[in-house]
């Protein structure tokens, strides 16, 4: 699934679809293939807030369409 559309609880990033700066962007912020992140909150509104390695930050909607996601819980 896309991290879009998951709902709030710990995931593993499977893959992320885009160019090289959207990849590097988003592996600043520990969201990269193998990655564990959590998913605070659901909804189809703001951006999706992710925790990574201690850090809460959100990432835009089209961004997170285009990250691939496994639930772990």
């Amino acid at each position: 699934m896309t991290l879009d559309v998951a709902k709030p609880g710990r995931y593993e990033v499977v893959n992320v679809y885009g160019g090289r700066g959207l990849r590097a962007r988003l592996a600043d912020m520990g969201v990269y293939p193998g990655a564990e992140i959590e998913v605070l909150n659901y909804g189809n509104v703001g951006p999706v807030r992710v925790v990574s390695k201690g850090a809460v930050f959100g990432i835009g909607r089209g961004m997170a369409a285009k990250i691939i996601v496994r639930k772990l819980d």
